[in-house]
């Protein structure tokens, strides 16, 4: 029996990534069935709008979503729904997204690959992001033409969610700590409070190693021992930048998947934006939403079929023949693509 996956290419390089998703989808025999499901630039061509209801309904519908990336733009008067119950604004595309299939967690699996990522090819760490909150709420106002404020919302039940997930993750995955990343000793009521949550959550899990870092001091050990983390839960803004961070050190926001995760959808996605300057040039780098269709083998149960996607993409990136420009290469989208295909092939035999 097929799943079937709403597939949201998204805008940019976004439908070049996700036709590379698919034949490698197909290369592994994975039993997905596709539903197309515009949203973005080409959603409003055709629709007049970028979160058309109707894709919006088929995504929760099916309950398991692909998605190419978006471009990152805050829209003047905002990303409007208009669903049965009313119209909806919300500050971009990506955010209400988020906020209409009701997904909470912003999940950044980051690895090295020898030899593409050099002396960080040790690399293995995962980025919990709490993402329905903190100064990303899109709560802003003018106080005249020389002021600008934001509002940075941080909720218990929020923080408890998404620490919950994190040492749920850890104890599903084998995985040894939980570092809490904030800026407590600065912001005390919100950071503040989001330590205090997560550290109430890791009072449950004996087994699980806990501690904490303050942001910055987080980037520093990111890039001088990132050994020192295993998983990572932190608030939205700081999990926005220490994800490409992280992506930074392991070569190329082109080797970062990403998956959000809510209690009746999953949504899966590149960790990069939809770089519409190398639109329809064909050198993207497709391995971050492959990585990210791996992640939604895995959800879906298709174990076998995931661990061959990333075996494959591991085996392609050491022999470092077939690269994209990101990655120092002049590989093609389609040179790469191909090339993964065939290591999964070869990773069956």
């Amino acid at each position: 029996m097929k799943h079937l996956v709403a597939l949201a290419a998204g805008d940019g390089i976004g439908p070049a990534l996700a036709e590379a998703c698919q034949e490698v989808f197909q290369a592994v025999g994975a039993p997905v069935e596709w539903v197309a499901t515009p949203i973005g630039k080409s959603a409003a061509a055709r629709f007049g709008e970028e979160l058309p209801w109707s894709s919006l309904e088929v995504m929760k519908e099916v309950g398991v979503v692909l998605k190419g990336p978006l471009i990152a733009e805050r829209l003047s008067g905002g990303a409007i729904v208009r669903s049965p119950e009313g119209t909806r604004v919300h500050p971009s595309v990506n955010n209400g997204l988020r906020r209409e299939l009701d997904v909470y967690c912003n999940l950044r699996p980051v690895r090295g690959f020898a030899p593409v990522s050099g002396a960080y090819a040790a690399l293995d760490l995962v980025i919990v992001r709490e993402v329905t909150e903190d100064i990303y709420s899109g709560i802003e106002c003018s106080r005249g033409k020389d002021c600008g404020e934001a509002v940075k919302r941080i909720t218990r039940p929020a923080s408890r969610r998404i620490a919950q997930f994190a040492y749920d993750f850890a104890v599903r995955y084998g995985r040894r700590r939980v570092t809490a990343v904030h800026k407590a000793n600065v912001l005390h009521k919100t950071d503040g409070l989001f330590l205090q949550c997560v550290r109430e959550v890791a009072s449950a899990y004996p087994d699980i190693a806990s501690d904490d870092r303050m942001v910055d001091a987080a980037c520093y050990c990111m890039v001088k021992d990132p050994a020192a983390f295993d998983v990572l839960v932190m608030p939205n803004q700081y999990g926005d930048i220490l994800s490409d961070l992280a992506a930074g050190l392991a070569g190329s926001l082109g080797l970062a998947p990403g998956a959000n995760f809510g209690e009746k959808t999953a949504m899966f996605e590149a960790a990069h934006g939809a770089a519409p300057d190398i639109a329809d040039k064909g050198v993207a780098n497709p391995i971050s939403l492959i990585l990210s269709g791996a992640l939604l083998l895995d959800h879906l149960g298709e174990r076998e079929a995931g661990s061959r996607i990333r075996q494959a993409v591991e085996r392609v990136l050491a022999e470092a023949r077939v690269l994209t420009p990101d990655l120092g290469g002049s590989a093609t989208t389609r040179q790469l693509t191909q090339a993964i295909c065939l290591a999964c092939e070869q990773v069956a035999a």
